[in-house]
């Protein structure tokens, strides 16, 4: 597992298990469904979710042939529940987005990110903070 940086954030999770979002990076996939959320103490029957910053692994269910049926780790970058930042403002986006990483080290696997990013997980993920081409 790849060492996050101790940021904390307090992001609303909207993304429970089997929700599916879209990739913005260029390594193939397209469409990918949350399969688990690693590290969230659960509660029992309350399905896992995950939040902007989150790592979760997830299963490619559209793109292309070498990439479908994989179980790859990714990160949410983007999630359409509203959360609220320290300084009071509520962000929500128009969809809910992830970008593919590397299970070791948090590297991201496209060499590009298409689309605005939240500073949650810039915050978080310096990789991605350097490929994205906007934080929000």
């Amino acid at each position: 597992m790849p060492r996050v940086r101790g940021i904390s954030s307090r992001v609303t999770r909207g993304l429970p298990r089997g929700a599916r979002m879209e990739v913005i990076d260029n390594t193939g996939a397209k469409e990918v469904e949350i399969i688990m959320v690693p590290k969230i103490g659960g509660v029992i029957k309350r399905y896992p979710a995950a939040g902007v910053g989150d790592m979760i692994i997830v299963s490619v269910k559209k793109g292309t042939p070498e990439m479908r049926r994989q179980i790859l780790y990714a990160v949410v970058v983007r999630q359409r529940r509203p959360f609220q930042r320290q300084d009071g403002t509520t962000v929500s986006f128009e969809d809910n987005a992830c970008v593919i990483i590397n299970q070791d080290d948090g590297e991201v696997k496209g060499s590009q990110i298409k689309g605005p990013v939240a500073r949650e997980a810039a915050l978080r993920w310096p990789r991605i903070a350097a490929t994205a081409a906007t934080i929000v």
